[in-house]
C-alpha cells in the first residue's frame, strides 16, 4: 500500500470523526460501528490485498497502542464523574454502592463464567481459559459514551444530570475501574502458564490482588491531591493552572500517575483514574475540569479512530481466521447471558441511597446489560499472551476480537433508542435525569 493512499485513508478517517457525531446522532447506529465497518472496507481494497494481519507478530505494537488510548480513556472517565468519594464520610462509600456491586460481584462472577465455559464443555487449558475470562470481564471506557455520564457539569448548566443519574454512573465508575483490577487475574493465567513465583497462593493474594491495588490507588490519589492543589491553590500564581487554563495538565497528571505507579509496581491504570477522580474532587464548580476533559476526549478520539478502523481492517486480513464455533459460542454467551446474569445478580437486594429515585428493575437490567467490550480486553490479551507462552493464542485472538466486534453491533445499535427509552420512563414516573443526550464519536 503506497504512502500517498495512506494518507488519504487517514484524511478521510478523521473527517469522518469529525461529521459522525453529527450524522448519527438521530439514528440507533453509533460511530464505532461505522468506523469498525470503514475499517473492513478498507481492507477489501484492491492496494491492500497483500497485506496480512498476525496479532502474534504485530502483538507489541497493539499491546502499546491499546495501553495508550485506555490510558486516555481512564483520564477522561476519573475527570467526567460528578459524584465525589470521600474517604472518611461512610455515607460517601455508600452512594457508590452501584460500583462496589459491579466490582465485587459482577466483575469475579463473569471472569468465572467465561473461564469455567471455556475449561468445561469446551475443553480450552485452564491457564488460556482464566485469561480468557480475566481479559473479557472488564467493560470498557472506551466505547461505551453513549451509556456512561457525557463529562464534568457545574451548576447553572444542566450539572446534575449525570450526577444522579445511577444507570450513567454505575457503568462509567464500573469501567473506570474494573480495568485496572482484572490485571491479578491476569497474572494468575500467567502464573498458571508460567509456574508460579515464591509464595505461590499466598503471593497471588497478598501482592498482586491487594498489595499492587493499594499502590496504585494510594500513588494515584496523592498525585491528585498535590497536582490540584498546585492547579487551584497554589500561593504562586505563575503555577496556578486552573487560571490560566492550560489543559496540558490532564496529559501530565495521566502520565505521571502511570508511570510512578508502575516504578512501584502498583496498577498504573488504576493510578490513572484515581489521580483523575482526586483532581476532580478538588474545586468542583471550576470550568477548568471541562477543559481538561476536552483536551483527553479530543486525544481519545483520535486513538480510537485509529484502533477501530485498525481492528476493522484486520477483520478481513486475517484477524479472525482461527475463530470457530467455541470462540464465536463465547462471546455470543457472553454479551446475552453471562455479563446480563451477573449484572443482574450483583443488584439483588440493593438499596436505594437515601434522597434518590435508586436503581428499579428496568435499570438494573440496562446496567448488566450493557457491560461493553473492547480495547481494553485487546490490551490484556496482548499483555498476557506476551508474559507466557499459551498455545491457544491465536484461537484467543480471534475469540476476544470477535467479542467485541458483536459488543460494538450489539451495544451500539442498541444504547441509544434503550437509554431514550429509560429516560422517557423516569419522565413517566417523576424520576427525571435531564435532557436526551447525542451519540459521540466513541459511542
Amino acid at each position: 500500500m503506497s504512502a500517498t493512499l495512506v494518507y488519504v485513508l487517514l484524511g478521510a478517517a478523521l473527517l469522518l470523526a469529525a461529521v459522525l457525531p453529527r450524522v448519527l446522532h438521530r439514528w440507533a447506529l453509533s460511530a464505532p460501528i461505522v468506523l469498525v465497518i470503514a475499517g473492513m472496507l478498507i481492507g477489501l481494497l484492491p492496494p491492500t490485498r497483500s497485506v496480512s494481519v498476525d496479532p502474534v507478530a504485530l502483538r507489541p505494537w497493539i499491546e502499546h497502542l491499546a495501553e495508550v488510548t485506555v490510558l486516555v480513556a481512564l483520564m477522561g472517565v476519573g475527570l467526567a464523574l460528578d459524584r465525589p468519594l470521600r474517604p472518611r464520610l461512610r455515607a460517601s462509600w455508600a452512594t457508590w454502592s452501584p460500583t462496589w456491586r459491579l466490582l465485587g460481584i459482577t466483575m469475579p462472577l463473569t471472569i468465572a463464567g467465561v473461564a469455567l465455559l471455556a475449561w468445561g464443555p469446551l475443553g480450552v487449558a485452564l491457564p488460556a481459559a482464566l485469561l480468557l475470562g480475566a481479559v473479557l470481564a472488564p467493560t470498557d471506557p472506551v466505547l461505551a459514551s453513549d451509556v456512561q455520564v457525557e463529562g464534568p457539569t457545574l451548576e447553572g448548566d444542566g450539572g446534575a444530570v449525570d450526577e444522579d443519574d445511577e444507570v450513567r454512573f454505575a457503568l462509567t465508575s464500573e469501567a473506570g475501574l474494573n480495568d485496572g483490577l482484572a490485571f491479578p487475574f491476569v497474572w494468575a493465567a500467567v502464573f498458571l502458564a508460567a509456574g508460579a513465583p515464591a509464595g505461590g497462593v499466598w503471593r497471588w493474594v497478598g501482592w498482586e490482588l491487594v498489595g499492587k491495588v493499594a499502590v496504585g490507588v494510594a500513588v494515584g490519589v496523592v498525585l491528585g491531591w498535590v497536582l490540584a492543589q498546585i492547579a487551584f491553590r497554589s500561593r504562586a500564581r505563575s503555577l496556578r493552572l486552573a487560571e490560566t487554563g492550560e489543559p496540558l495538565l490532564a496529559l501530565a497528571a495521566l502520565l505521571l500517575a502511570y508511570g510512578l505507579a508502575e516504578a512501584v509496581h502498583g496498577y498504573g491504570f488504576l493510578a490513572v483514574f484515581a489521580c483523575a477522580v482526586t483532581i476532580r474532587s478538588v474545586e468542583r464548580q471550576d470550568e477548568y475540569h471541562q477543559q481538561l476533559h476536552d483536551v483527553v476526549e479530543r486525544l481519545e478520539t483520535l486513538l480510537t479512530l485509529v484502533l477501530l478502523l485498525g481492528l476493522g481492517f484486520a477483520f478481513t486480513r486475517g484477524l479472525l481466521a482461527n475463530l470457530d464455533w467455541r470462540g464465536a459460542l463465547v462471546g455470543v454467551l457472553l454479551v446475552f447471558v453471562i455479563r446480563p446474569l451477573a449484572g443482574y445478580v450483583a443488584f439483588l437486594g440493593h438499596r436505594t441511597r437515601p434522597g434518590t429515585a435508586g436503581i428499579d428493575r428496568r435499570e438494573r437490567l440496562v446496567i448488566g446489560f450493557f457491560g461493553v467490550r473492547g480495547i481494553g480486553s485487546v490490551y490484556y490479551l496482548a499483555f498476557g499472551a506476551g508474559a507466557a507462552a499459551f498455545s491457544e493464542e491465536r484461537w484467543m485472538w480471534s475469540t476476544v476480537t470477535f467479542t467485541i466486534a458483536l459488543s460494538v453491533l450489539v451495544h451500539g445499535v442498541l444504547a441509544t433508542p434503550v437509554m431514550r427509552r429509560l429516560e422517557q420512563h423516569r419522565r413517566n414516573s417523576g424520576r427525571v435525569h435531564g435532557p436526551p443526550r447525542s451519540a459521540g464519536v466513541d459511542g
